[in-house]
């Protein structure tokens, strides 16, 4: 079954439910049903602009309606065909537009030159298009009957016989690995063959003692990035992560990743999340007193 089909089936078991119900109201039910649906009739286009209107649209060739339409009443009857070409694929040329109200026709809009205006549409009527192009597209169920539409389709054997395509090159990766396997989507635009952007040249962390100079053991200091303040509780070198020298940091508030541990060794005394170990030129020392801070984690990758 295609989609339509299922789409056509469902909406006739609703058609046949709602059928169902209302055949079970008493005549206050029903009464009451209708007022509670039509209670806005003709008030949903009380705030349009001054000058312009909506108008249903419906086509000869078509099953659908296009509801409520906003048009300029100063636009020519030309300039409106022109519209209704981009909304139901009919060349202006091939139109001809009928003016309707409940269903009824009572005006046809066959001057060109004419405004919209000029003929009087209220809001809630319709614009109907005949088209008169015996070949049109539309004719039918052209425009609409999906079953009418060729799809291509390519045998396996001439998507085989093609060069340049996924199947030659994942072929080519495995007579080389037999264990290759696709790469993972990139995470930013989804191609997994995407070169990463080249990472701007930037100098080497200095993780040398001079990075360190100055700051003791008891100190005052405040820590980058967040401006967490704190107190140094270690100066010196490190075997972990790359070594070189960190400072250990105790800091005001839960802001830290440690708890003053190194490679399962205390080096000093803090509660969870309270300490951290950062390289020198991400801390600053002087007069840093308790201060309110945000207590977001940090992810720079020169803390641990």
């Amino acid at each position: 079954e295609t989609a339509s089909h299922k789409d056509s089936l469902s909406l006739d078991a609703m058609a046949a439910q709602l059928e169902a119900a209302y055949s079970n109201m008493g005549a206050d039910m029903l009464g009451e049903v209708k007022n509670y649906i039509t209670q806005g009739d003709g008030s949903q286009w009380q705030n349009l602009p001054k000058g312009i209107v909506c108008l249903h649209v419906s086509h000869s060739n078509l099953t659908r309606r296009m509801i409520e339409i906003r048009f300029d009443m100063h636009m020519t009857i030309s300039d409106l065909k022109g519209k209704l070409h981009r909304h139901t694929g009919t060349p202006a040329f091939s139109q001809r537009l009928v003016l309707k109200d409940g269903g009824q026709p009572i005006a046809n809009l066959d001057d060109d030159s004419k405004m919209l205006g000029y003929y009087s549409p209220e809001s809630g009527m319709e614009i109907h298009i005949v088209d008169t192009d015996p070949f049109s597209m539309s004719r039918g169920g052209g425009l609409e009957d999906e079953s009418m539409i060729e799809k291509f389709r390519m045998t396996d054997e001439a998507y085989e016989a093609r060069t340049g395509t996924v199947r030659e090159f994942i072929k080519k990766q495995k007579a080389k690995d037999p264990n290759w396997k696709p790469p993972k989507p990139n995470m930013i635009n989804g191609n997994p063959w995407a070169k990463a952007p080249a990472a701007a040249d930037e100098p080497p962390i200095d993780t040398s003692a001079a990075s360190v100079a100055g700051m003791e053991v008891g100190m005052r200091c405040e820590c980058m990035p967040g401006g967490r303040r704190g107190q140094v509780m270690f100066v010196g070198e490190l075997d972990f992560k790359d070594g070189g020298s960190w400072v250990g940091v105790k800091f005001d508030e839960p802001v830290g990743k440690s708890d003053g541990t190194c490679k399962g060794e205390k080096m000093f005394e803090c509660e969870p999340r309270y300490g951290g170990w950062i390289r020198g030129h991400k801390v600053s020392v002087g007069d840093f007193p308790e201060a309110e801070l945000d207590l977001e984690d940090s992810d720079d990758e020169d803390e641990i």
